[in-house]
């Protein structure tokens, strides 16, 4: 008996070792798991950052160059006097604003159907698109044209001061040949990002920004042509843009999607102009939405100062927003591609990590316009009630400066997926319905001026449809938008 519970015993001691050998085998693998699947992660990331930064690094040198252009052109503006800053500012911001909005909207369909038709390897499409959009974009800068020639009237009758409201004129005239550059340039830059050829775009927009410095120095110092002079020299460096870009296509620089000019580029057009259409009223009403905003503040007291220093904010931010743009056109390009590939889990991490990114950078230069807070203005004014009244809105022009880093990325994906239509009844009601009748209540109602218009527009334009955009993000179904866009290619493939 004692032989039989020594062997049971040591059965019990056998079971016990293999029990645990298994639990510790199984602990193992889930280790193993849980480690593939952290180094899987992190590569995934790694793979679709480098893609992404691909697209956004010279997209953000070339948006800070262009942009750039337009803030040496009112610093120069700003040195001759208050009245040349903000007459430069309402011309810029509000004229040519107004039109650019809608014809840089109209572009942003490029992103769609040339992203998916390059995602899905339909490369001789790119082409016939690019050459409908020349078409569409060229016949609304005509429609648009007359508003150049009736400003002074036009912003007369916005309440604007007629000694600025003159002097815009004058110098919206002058902005013509600007004006009919955006219809090549936004569209050439979209049909190069689309098929990842970067590289071009930020050195032409170098180009550019060094021949426009240098211009404005001659023509505003050495010809004294003064404001004239601004304008002009915006003119010939938004043309060399123009003619760079279009050079580098049609000379051998996109041999796969550039086969030359077609007649096909004259069918389809009716299809084209509908996604263009929805595209730019997406884009336009939130581009004008702080155009508004300057032209609401030209009826406070105080017009020239109080124009002046939020133009100053609207420059900053502007500048600052090219970072989140150039997220926006990426993610538009990436989520386009991986969505005309068929593949919609890809396109869903694609925009995960363009969202994070970007916030981050948000979070930096909010704590940077906190941080110097009564000195940003110095480059554009010499004037102390500028820059005093600057500081007073250095902590609303921070909020925007962080909604804005998120807001983009998600209009980016609505680009890459198709949604302009939907997108754009989001922006017309978020914009006009909500955010504007508030910043009117809280700037004239409330008596909280400059700062309660512009705080009302944050709170109830931008902050709101960000929640429903980035709501309408989380819940969409990937593979039944993969699907959509192969769908989408396939027919418009003639």
């Amino acid at each position: 008996m004692a032989g039989v519970s020594r062997i049971e015993e040591l059965h019990q001691q056998l079971l016990h070792e293999v029990e645990s050998n298994c639990l510790n085998n199984n602990d193992g693998r889930v280790q193993e798991n849980e480690d593939a699947e952290a180094t899987n992660l992190k590569n995934r990331m790694c793979i679709e950052s480098k893609k992404l930064w691909q697209i956004v690094g010279p997209a953000i040198f070339s948006r800070i160059a262009s942009y750039s252009m337009n803030v040496a052109t009112q610093a120069f503006a700003g040195h001759l006097g208050d009245v040349e800053l903000a007459s430069i500012s309402i011309a810029n911001t509000v004229i040519v604003g107004f039109n650019f909005g809608l014809l840089l909207g109209m572009a942003s369909a490029l992103e769609t159907l040339c992203g998916q038709a390059y995602g899905a390897k339909n490369y001789h499409m790119l082409g016939i698109y690019l050459q409908r959009s020349w078409i569409v974009l060229f016949i609304g800068c005509v429609i648009l044209l007359p508003l150049y020639f009736y400003a002074t009237p036009v912003l007369k009758l916005l309440g604007q001061p007629d000694d600025v409201a003159e002097q815009s004129g004058t110098v919206a005239m002058w902005f013509i040949p600007l004006h009919f550059s955006f219809a090549f340039q936004c569209t050439l830059q979209r049909f190069l990002q689309s098929q990842l050829k970067t590289a071009v775009l930020a050195w032409v927009s170098l180009v550019a920004l060094v021949v426009h410095v240098l211009m404005c120095w001659l023509l505003v110092y050495h010809f004294e042509l003064g404001i004239v002079g601004t304008a002009i020299t915006l003119d010939v460096s938004w043309w060399i843009l123009v003619l760079g870009l279009f050079g580098y296509v049609v000379l051998g620089g996109c041999p796969e999607t550039w086969n030359g000019f077609s007649m096909q580029a004259f069918s389809g057009l009716w299809e084209f102009l509908k996604l263009s259409t929805a595209s730019g009223i997406m884009l336009c009403v939130e581009n004008w939405y702080y155009r508004i905003l300057i032209l609401m503040t030209g009826n406070l007291e105080n017009a020239t100062i109080t124009v002046g220093a939020l133009s100053i904010c609207m420059s900053i931010n502007g500048w600052e927003m090219m970072i989140p743009l150039a997220f926006f056109a990426a993610t538009g390009v990436r989520v386009a591609n991986e969505l005309g590939g068929g593949d919609g889990k890809a396109a869903k991490f694609a925009t995960i990590v363009s969202v994070v990114q970007s916030t981050i950078i948000g979070f930096f230069f909010c704590g940077l316009i906190m941080m110097f807070h009564d000195k940003i203005a110095l480059i554009f004014s010499s004037s102390a009630e500028v820059i005093e009244a600057v500081d007073r809105l250095s902590y609303l022009l921070a909020i925007t400066i962080l909604l804005n880093s998120v807001q983009p990325v998600l209009s980016g994906v609505a680009v890459g997926s198709g949604w302009q239509s939907s997108v754009a009844y989001i922006n017309l009601g978020c914009y006009y319905l909500i955010g504007l009748p508030l910043g009117a209540a809280m700037g004239w109602l409330f008596n909280l001026g400059v700062e309660g218009i512009w705080g009302g527009m944050i709170l109830g334009g931008t902050a709101v449809q960000t929640v429903i955009l980035a709501i309408k993000t989380v819940k969409c179904n990937w593979d039944e938008e993969a699907k959509r866009a192969v769908a989408g290619v396939q027919k418009l493939s003639w």
